[in-house]
């Protein structure tokens, strides 16, 4: 996913763009974007082998119905891929596993293009797709596939993946990465959403640490554990990321359509996607933004600048993701665990998504493409990245090889969420770029400043249907 922290400026955009490690395609291809300017965002908001023939199938079960690989890759194929700028360990391992890959085959030169993470990064996909001139390879938030499959950005990949590939993948790779019924992007790791939580501090105040999904602490019964913090001296209990909750961003989406979901609302009628009118604005989903804005509002959450609290010992909970486990388990060794975010009514839910890897539209080597991408879910190079950014990995077989995640391993609940069911995609529209935007502001107008709940969210379903309505609700393909 897109971590809540700031996007890079235009001069850094530019600056990496410019000065990354590529070829003049690359270079080329970069400036003709970069030409083509902010006048494509409205697009957003408006809009190894192959395998055995008999082993590649659709996300149905079906045999393929798509070209993008056939098997073959005629002499040297020549890919370039572009990745955003994220965290430095993910970028100097992706570094490594392409030169390593390069090495170790002839057949398959990859050339890595590094760009900025967040919003210039979106914006130089849009802008490289109006000119057509994306890469082989390209690097996305998962929430952005349905739009980009939609909106013929990208190429189906089930005639790429055999099954036992797919198979292997966790669940909800395979959930975020279909959409209309095909197969359109994979990754090789995934999020996890949780409480942190000082097991310390609540048995000393005699409060109940949760075992599992099925023993959350309803939202009620948080809130009356913050009341009994306070009392225990903690004057605002619980981290919310205020800074970045605050500013309308994808992180609000990630991190608090949970509650929407788990009070028995939605952000969009999950059925059709045709309407937010009833979902969003409906009563369980005020009820939901409700309760978080009263913990706001009655000082329960830290408003801490510096987005320490957790690890300094103001906060002894933090509604947070998989990426922060090793910077709290280093500052409180021994006291940290993570349980299920609150039960608002309908039972616990949480986020989960991350970066994916698709085959923009164009004249790609299909196989050429999965014959690296093949290698980068491989069991230990999957374990590398995911080591190296504190994520999920995104295979079975990968997930099996860390103690993490095993039975007693610290960040189980994760892996739980990802298999059971209680991790939910974000709404797998087209028009989710709408719908993030909206709900992202909705949040942070209402939750963290205050503005009336049900009256942000009828504003917020009010654009949601006026991108539906001129698009007319995004309709899919013909079967």
């Amino acid at each position: 996913m897109s971590l809540p922290w700031g996007p890079s400026g235009p001069v850094e955009w530019e600056y990496y763009a410019m000065n990354a490690s590529h070829n003049g395609v690359g270079r080329r291809q970069i400036r003709r974007a970069l030409v083509a300017g902010m006048a494509a965002v409205a697009l957003l908001l408006a809009g190894c082998s192959a395998g055995d023939e008999e082993d590649r199938q659709g996300a149905d079960g079906k045999a393929a119905s798509d070209t993008t690989c056939d098997g073959r890759i005629d002499g040297t194929a020549h890919i370039t891929l572009w990745f955003h700028a994220g965290q430095s360990g993910e970028q100097s391992t992706l570094r490594s596993q392409v030169k390593e890959f390069n090495k170790a085959q002839r057949q398959v030169r990859v050339e890595l293009v590094t760009l900025p993470e967040q919003r210039p990064y979106t914006e130089l996909v849009l802008s490289a797709a109006a000119s057509g001139d994306l890469p082989d390879l390209l690097d996305f938030d998962g929430p952005n596939l349905y739009s980009y499959a939609w909106s013929g950005k990208l190429k189906p990949i089930d005639s790429c993946v055999p099954a036992g590939v797919r198979k292997d993948l966790l669940p909800s790779i395979r959930q975020q990465g279909t959409y209309d019924g095909r197969l359109w992007g994979v990754g090789t790791f995934d999020s996890g959403l949780g409480l942190y939580v000082r097991p310390s501090v609540l048995r000393k105040a005699g409060i109940r640490i949760p075992k599992g999904t099925g023993d959350a602490w309803t939202a009620d019964e948080l809130t009356g554990i913050l009341r009994k913090l306070r009392a225990e001296g903690y004057e605002a209990p619980l981290d919310l990321n205020f800074v970045d909750s605050a500013s309308p961003d994808e992180w609000n989406t990630y991190a608090f359509a949970p509650a929407v979901w788990s009070a028995g609302g939605d952000l969009i009628d999950p059925q059709g996607f045709r309407t937010a009118d009833g979902f969003l604005n409906g009563p369980e989903s005020v009820k939901a933004l409700t309760t978080l804005q009263s913990w706001v509002t009655k000082g329960y959450v830290d408003r801490d600048r510096n987005k320490n609290a957790f690890v300094k010992g103001r906060t002894p909970l933090s509604w947070m993701g998989h990426w922060k486990y090793g910077e709290f388990s280093a500052a409180h060794p021994g006291d940290v665990a993570i349980v299920p975010l609150p039960d608002f009514g309908a039972g616990t839910a949480t986020g989960m998504g991350s970066w994916q890897w698709g085959i923009p539209s164009g004249g790609a080597d299909g196989d050429a493409v999965w014959r690296f991408l093949e290698y980068l879910l491989r069991p230990e190079q999957v374990l590398r990245m995911s080591e190296a950014n504190g994520a999920i990995p995104g295979t079975e077989r990968a997930v099996g090889l860390s103690k993490k995640f095993d039975e007693n391993g610290p960040e189980r609940l994760f892996i739980e969420q990802l298999r059971g069911g209680v991790a939910r995609p974000r709404p797998q529209t087209p028009a989710y770029p709408a719908i993030t935007k909206a709900f992202s502001r909705a949040v942070a107008d209402s939750v963290f400043a205050g503005a009336p709940v049900e009256k942000t969210l009828d504003a917020a379903v009010e654009d949601i249907n006026k991108d539906l309505a001129a698009h007319d609700g995004y309709p899919q393909s013909e079967p």
